[in-house]
This record gives C-alpha cells, structure tokens and sequence, in this order.
C-alpha cells in the first residue's frame, strides 16, 4: 500500500487519485493513519462481497428458523436487563 501525509494528499490530490486506480493509498495526519483512498472499482467490489456475505449469513439464519413470539419477549427481557445502566443510589443531604 501506498502513502502520502495529509498536506501532499491535499496539494497532488489529482496525483492521489492516479495512484488509487492501482492500489489503496493511505493517508497519514501528524504520523498517524487517517484514511485509505481506494479506487471506484475496488470499493465495488467490497461492497459486492460484503452483500454476499449479509446475504448468505440471512439465509443461514432463516435455515435454523425464527424465535417464538415467547422466546422473542424473553431474549429482548434479557438484553434490556442485561444492558440497563447500574445506578447508585446517592445519600440525600438535609
């Protein structure tokens, strides 16, 4: 992968583009990675693969069946239960 830093990305953005039509370029601000630049056709292609994946994870989870109106409540109960902020209670001054 290539890189730049931010201010050359910023003055050869043309030059930036170029190189991101042959491979990801990663742009760097105050040493540090910020950003990948990838070409139009690469970004295509993640975001085929990524709905492929969804798409087969979908049908697996249709395969092994749905929740009962029961089972449903119960999983959303736990998760509430489970996430719901600890508060403590604070001594009240007279």
């Amino acid at each position: 992968m290539k890189g730049t830093n931010a201010t050359d990305a910023k003055n050869k953005f043309g030059h930036l583009l170029e190189m991101a039509i042959t491979e990801p370029v990663a742009i760097e601000k105050q040493g540090r990675r910020v950003a990948v630049i990838i070409s139009a056709a690469e970004y295509e292609r993640l975001t085929a693969l990524e709905d492929k994946i969804w798409g087969e994870k979908a049908l697996a989870a249709v395969s092994k069946g749905f929740l009962s109106e029961k089972e449903t409540k119960d999983w959303i109960k736990g998760k509430l239960n489970a996430e719901a902020p600890v508060r403590s209670r604070s001594k009240e001054v007279s």
